[in-house]
């Protein structure tokens, strides 16, 4: 029998909804909101990034983003540079004290989310999830692309959670 979408819908959402909250109690305790927690996580590649690709990454507007990252400035997590190959953009770099923090949340989260990893079917929920947005995604709509959130391809896990980098 189909699902219907306002089931999948419900399903999804509580999941997030959920996760966000497991989440977000683990980086309670160091002051970091989870949305902080995904611009440290796409910028601890050491590429640097562009304000586009850290909202995306971090679901957030244009607006919310600059202001977050003003913070992870203020803080000496990040600091922003001119791209050199393109003199109009700006691109975000962590800074070591930003590395070591990334590193810090990223093991308290990897940590709590152990226990809970055991009863995932793993590397299944990572296919099916993005085959779902990539189906969501499909030609003709008004998606962003074909990776999730920082440019991940579908079937991996999102970096930071349950199975490392």
């Amino acid at each position: 029998m189909a699902r219907q979408p306002q089931e999948l819908l419900y399903l999804l959402t509580r999941a997030e909804r959920l996760t966000v909250r497991r989440v977000q109690s683990v980086l309670d305790e160091f002051d970091c909101s989870v949305e902080a927690w995904r611009v440290l996580d796409l910028l601890s590649d050491g590429q640097g990034h562009n304000m586009t690709a850290l909202a995306d990454h971090a679901f957030l507007p244009a607006p919310s983003l600059t202001k977050l990252v003003d913070q992870l400035v203020d803080q000496n997590w990040v600091y922003r540079r001119v791209d050199p190959t393109d003199r109009r953009r700006v691109l975000a770099h962590l800074t070591p004290r930003g590395m070591q923090r990334w590193q810090l949340l990223v093991r308290e989260v990897r940590a709590d989310w152990g226990a809970l990893e055991h009863s995932l079917p793993g590397e299944e929920l990572d296919e099916l999830l993005a085959r779902l947005a990539g189906a969501l995604e499909g030609p003709g709509t008004s998606g962003r692309g074909a990776t999730v959130p920082g440019g991940v391809t579908p079937g991996r896990a999102e970096r930071g959670v349950g199975r490392g980098r």
